[in-house]
């Protein structure tokens, strides 16, 4: 029969279509029902066929050609001896209780993802914004559990950023990003950054002594969190943040020399690297530094740290280190004695770089990805909602 190939190309193959009648040029009805076979009754899986009484159910499915679906099924409910009740037969791809298939939320899920606004999803699929978030939340969600549903693996990264800026006397909320270098993917997202809600957040994730390796900048909770959550692994500094230790110094003393938009030139060069400078630039550069005894210091210590990071070997790098140290104790200035300490406090971690060579540059890739996933959604109210969109563009 036409209707029967029809209806399991289009419907479902349980279903069978009696008739389909287009009500208008959006809207079309299917009529069907489902094919008779034995059920089993859902509390105590009883086969029955014994007809109890019957129902049609309203029920939308993904469009056909831009044209919106509704199915009306006949459905048995059908008389359970045992349990002495009476059950309705189901139909796959219907949830219990749902009055659309999961053809159609996975269509929303698509727009979702594809079209350029809310607006033109429900447009689309004919549902109203409660709906359309529902289904395509939910299917984030389930999407989100396989994908991240694994221990954890040998390198992590973690890295944070705002959520929510703070207003009306309500402190800044801040999200922390758990990255997997091993598979360069986003392992977890934490709304906070404090160790008491870092380790009950992770706490149902398995294979922690998995763990040797974890960057980190030069924050304090994420290393008190490291030591204690990931005890045998080792916590390694990241290299781009020890080396703009010394920027906020060098730029706020260029800007008490002379401050105007012309001079952003000399910006830029007092934040490279002279190693990367072409020999006119660095010429220029140490002439003007001269008539500025304080600022010259600096940025030669500035220079030091950059140095630090070209040396070859982790042996060359701890005495590279600790004579640096020693040499900025005579220093007189605020921000290289706060270096001294900085470096020492950080040693081991800094050092750490030698033996692994790994950056957080992965996550901060990450962080920037998913700044930008808040920045297109103009913020987000709920941090379940933000975690799901950013573990589906991360993962």
């Amino acid at each position: 029969m036409p209707e029967n190939s029809l209806s399991n190309f289009i419907f479902h193959p349980e279903l069978k279509l009696t008739y389909l009648k287009k009500v208008s040029v959006f809207e079309a009805h299917a009529h069907c029902q489902k094919i008779r076979i034995t059920e089993y009754c859902p509390k105590c899986a009883t086969p029955s066929n014994l007809t109890y009484d019957s129902r049609r159910v309203r029920v939308k499915d993904a469009p056909i050609r831009g044209t919106g679906t509704i199915l009306f099924i006949r459905k048995r409910r059908l008389w359970c001896a045992p349990c002495r009740k009476p059950f309705t037969e189901p139909v796959a791809g219907i949830g219990k209780g749902k009055r659309h298939t999961d053809r159609y939320a996975r269509g929303i899920l698509w727009a979702c993802e594809n079209f350029s606004d809310l607006t033109a999803v429900r447009r689309a699929y004919r549902a109203s914004s409660s709906l359309v978030y529902d289904v395509y939340y939910r299917k984030l969600e389930q999407k989100v559990g396989e994908k991240v549903n694994y221990p954890w693996p040998k390198i992590v990264g973690i890295d944070e950023h705002a959520f929510k800026k703070a207003r009306y006397g309500t402190p800044t909320e801040f999200v922390t990003m758990i990255v997997d270098h091993s598979n360069r993917r986003v392992r977890e997202v934490v709304l906070g950054k404090t160790t008491a809600a870092l380790s009950l957040t992770l706490a149902e994730i398995p294979g922690r002594e998995n763990v040797e390796v974890v960057t980190l900048d030069l924050c304090d909770p994420f290393k008190n969190f490291v030591r204690e959550f990931f005890p045998k692994a080792k916590i390694v500094a990241d290299k781009f943040h020890v080396l703009r230790l010394l920027s906020p110094a060098l730029l706020r003393r260029r800007k008490e020399i002379t401050g105007t938009r012309s001079d952003l030139r000399a910006k830029k060069l007092l934040l490279m690297s002279s190693y990367k400078l072409r020999y006119p630039e660095r010429l220029a550069l140490h002439r003007f530094m001269e008539r500025f005894p304080e600022l010259h210091e600096v940025y030669l210590w500035k220079e030091r740290l950059h140095g630090l990071y070209r040396t070859r070997g982790y042996e060359k790098a701890k005495k590279a280190l600790q004579r640096m140290c020693d040499e900025m104790a005579s220093s007189q200035i605020p921000e290289v004695k706060t270096l001294r300490r900085t470096l020492l406090k950080w040693r081991e971690e800094i050092l750490n770089y030698f033996l692994t060579g790994i950056t957080n540059a992965r996550t901060e890739g990450f962080n920037n990805k998913a700044k930008v996933v808040k920045r297109r959604a103009y913020g987000y109210k709920s941090f379940r909602n933000y975690r799901l969109k950013v573990l589906t563009a991360c993962a």
